[in-house]
C-alpha cells in the first residue's frame, strides 16, 4: 500500500511542479511579433458590399475605391525586406507560387489601375493603414512587389520583421509527433 502511495505522491508532485517550470520557460521566450499585408486592386466603379472608398497618403489624402477582397495576403508572403531606393527606401515583398499567380493575374487584368497596399504591425495588429498605391504599368510575373510606403523607416522595419516572422511560422514544415 505504501508503494502505491509513493507513486501517487510522485505523480502529484510532477503535476504540480511541471506547470511552474513551463511557465518560466514561456516567460523567457518572448513572443515574436507578426504583421499583415493585404493587396487590393483599385475598383472600376463603386459597388455596395464589394468595394470601399479608402483614404491614402496621410499628408495629402487621396480617396480611392478598392475591391474589398484582397488579391494577396500575408499568408502568401515568403520574405520581405527593406531596400534602398532613390531618395530613401522601399519595401520588397516576395510571394509564394499562388500569391505570384494572383498578383500576375491582377496586374494583367487591370493595367492603368493601382494596387492598394494595406499593412498592419506593432503592438496592436488591429491598428493598420493603407501604405501605398503603386500604378500597374505592366504584367508582374515575378511574384515580387516593391513599393515606397507612407511610413517611417522604423515602422517599416517592424513591418518587415513581422512579415518574416509570420512567413517562417506559416512556411516551416511542422514536425510530426
Amino acid at each position: 500500500m505504501s508503494f502505491c502511495t509513493r507513486r501517487f505522491n510522485l505523480y502529484l508532485a510532477l503535476v504540480l511542479v511541471l506547470p511552474l517550470c513551463s511557465c518560466s520557460w514561456f516567460h523567457k521566450k518572448q513572443k515574436e511579433k507578426a504583421a499583415a499585408i493585404r493587396i487590393h486592386t483599385e475598383a472600376r466603379a463603386s459597388v455596395p458590399g464589394q468595394t470601399q472608398t479608402i483614404s491614402l497618403m496621410r499628408a495629402m489624402p487621396v480617396e480611392v475605391t478598392v475591391d474589398v477582397e484582397p488579391v494577396v495576403t500575408e499568408g502568401n508572403v515568403l520574405a520581405a525586406r527593406l531596400i534602398e531606393s532613390e531618395g530613401g527606401y522601399a519595401v520588397l515583398v516576395r510571394f509564394d507560387e499562388s500569391g505570384g499567380w494572383a498578383l500576375e493575374q491582377a496586374t494583367s487584368r487591370y493595367p492603368g489601375k493601382h494596387l492598394v497596399i494595406f499593412g498592419q504591425w506593432g503592438e496592436k495588429v488591429s491598428e493598420g493603414r493603407f501604405l501605398a498605391a503603386p500604378l500597374i504599368t505592366r504584367r508582374n510575373a515575378t511574384a515580387e512587389i516593391s513599393f515606397t510606403p507612407d511610413a517611417s523607416r522604423e515602422e517599416m522595419q517592424e513591418f518587415v520583421d513581422g512579415l518574416n516572422n509570420l512567413s517562417r511560422l506559416l512556411h516551416t514544415p511542422q514536425k510530426k509527433e
